[in-house]
């Protein structure tokens, strides 16, 4: 069994390494590569739009390894990101509501995939928008 002392050290450790607070970036424009190693003669595994959201995992200098809303990880440049706070649908189809709560008006639906800036949060509720749509998501249909 760990001692008090053991388990804090332990916890201790986790929080000084940034696993007690996840970091997300976005990449800043499409066609952005997304490699299986850092460097950028190591293969590319996708090409990401802009906007696109990334847990960080680690980093090597100046880049970034990251996983995706759906675990697929791979390594991006630092150069190629920012903390700009984008979120994607996870689920098929989201509804987007006029007010924050299932009882309100919806005003459209947001398919699996689609980029959208968060511009504001209410509970469960985040504010989000895009080009052609602004309203309201349930927390749990988007990531991060």
């Amino acid at each position: 069994m760990l001692s008090f002392t053991s388990f804090f050290t332990f916890l201790c450790f986790f929080a000084g390494n940034g696993l007690a607070s996840a970091k997300y970036y976005c990449v800043i424009k499409d066609g952005v590569n997304l490699r299986s190693g850092p460097a950028r003669d190591s293969q590319v595994i996708y090409q990401l739009p802009a906007g696109y959201p990334l847990l960080l995992l680690e980093q090597k200098k100046t880049w970034l390894k990251v996983s995706d809303y759906e675990g697929d990880k791979g390594w991006i440049e630092q150069s190629m990101v920012n903390e700009s706070p984008h979120v994607i649908v996870k689920v098929r189809q989201a509804k987007v509501r006029k007010e924050p709560n299932t009882k309100s008006a919806e005003v459209g639906t947001a398919n699996k995939e689609v980029i959208l800036l968060r511009v504001g949060k209410s509970g469960e509720w985040v504010k989000v928008s895009h080009p052609d749509l602004s309203g309201w998501v349930q927390r749990d249909l988007i990531w991060p």
